[in-house]
């Protein structure tokens, strides 16, 4: 009697075990998703006209982000008590300009 109640303990912590595991991945992977983002390619996403070029935290509640629109770039900065255009029509950033 006592062996099978030992096996009984056993399956149970394993199949627990396996749970905790399965969560712990899904977890990952929706981390995972929500830092990169998740699109599949289509026709559509590369007709679209906005874009964000990259953004920077300067606080928790504020960050600049610079905005690509129609092939002009602009700098805002979001959050606090309300968004701001710090500068309108940035001039385009090409890494063979920079020295």
């Amino acid at each position: 009697m006592t062996g099978s109640a030992d096996f009984s303990w056993l399956r149970v912590f394993v199949a627990f075990s396996v749970v905790l595991g399965l969560m712990a991945g899904l977890g990952f992977v929706l981390k995972y998703i929500s830092l990169r983002g998740f699109s599949l390619p289509t026709k559509q996403a590369r007709l679209r006209r906005l874009q964000i070029v990259e953004n920077l935290a300067v606080d928790t509640k504020r960050r600049f982000v610079i905005v690509r629109c129609d092939g002009r770039e602009h700098l805002l900065l979001l959050g606090g008590e309300g968004d701001i255009v710090v500068e309108a029509n940035l001039p385009s950033f090409s890494p063979s300009n920079n020295p």
